[in-house]
């Protein structure tokens, strides 16, 4: 793993332009990405800026099930907010929250399988997970329909007018769908996401921390915060 530590939010986002503008220069063109408060300075800092992704394909992480693509807390409806009404791809692919789970599971799986992932960017859960994929998910997991746990509704409940109104259910890409990337960036900011990230580098690679798996991945680099750094050793 390569470790970028910067001084806050702003710092990496630029980073993670960097990173993308590589990416372009060197030839991707399917970009995976994610949703959530993590990655929106990367994409604030890409939206300002003149990369040009419209030959390129984007496959998003994961979406809620049971909302609509117009719904405000949608993962669809946050990327055309944050980047594709600025910075449009040839195709963009989330997941379809309320399509039936075998159907959609078998649509976004090909859609995979025929656009292979370039580039994928991750948050970090502070329990460990990446996507939604929670602690007990088989690394070897594809795509496919998750349970949320209570902490992970209870982290979202603040996007939402009452905790009951968050989704139970997610779609998501498996961890083994994820490893397929050829390279991937992880962004994670805040001293409570410090213990997870020391777990990730530092710790035993393990199912009960999903984010472990990418001490396994040839081409993997974390843009944290001194914060979110602040438990590595090393």
């Amino acid at each position: 793993m390569k470790i970028n530590i910067v001084k806050d939010s702003k710092a990496a986002g630029q980073a993670g332009y960097e990173l993308f503008k590589e990416q372009l220069e060197n030839g991707s063109t399917v970009f995976g990405l994610a949703t959530g408060s993590t990655p929106i300075s990367t994409y604030d800092a890409i939206t300002a800026s003149d990369l040009d992704f419209s030959n390129c394909i984007s496959i998003n992480l994961d979406e809620y099930a049971g909302l609509p693509d117009t719904h405000e807390q949608s993962y669809r409806y946050f990327m055309n907010q944050h980047f594709f009404s600025k910075k449009p791809f040839k195709e963009s692919y989330v997941p379809n929250g309320m399509n039936d789970a075998d159907a959609e599971i078998a649509r976004y799986e090909k859609i995979i399988a025929e656009n292979p992932v370039d580039f994928q960017i991750l948050g970090l859960g502070q329990n460990g997970h990446i996507g939604f994929n929670e602690p007990g998910t088989a690394f070897d997991s594809r795509t496919h329909k998750v349970t949320l746990t209570e902490s992970t509704i209870a982290a979202n409940a603040r996007f939402f007018d009452n905790e009951n109104d968050v989704p139970k259910f997610a779609y998501s890409m498996g961890i083994g769908t994820i490893m397929d990337a050829k390279s991937i960036l992880l962004e994670a900011f805040g001293e409570n996401k410090a213990e997870a990230v020391q777990k990730m580098v530092e710790g035993p690679v393990t199912e009960d921390l999903p984010a472990s798996i990418l001490q396994r991945h040839p081409n993997v680099t974390l843009i944290l915060d001194e914060a979110a750094a602040s438990k590595l050793s090393k």
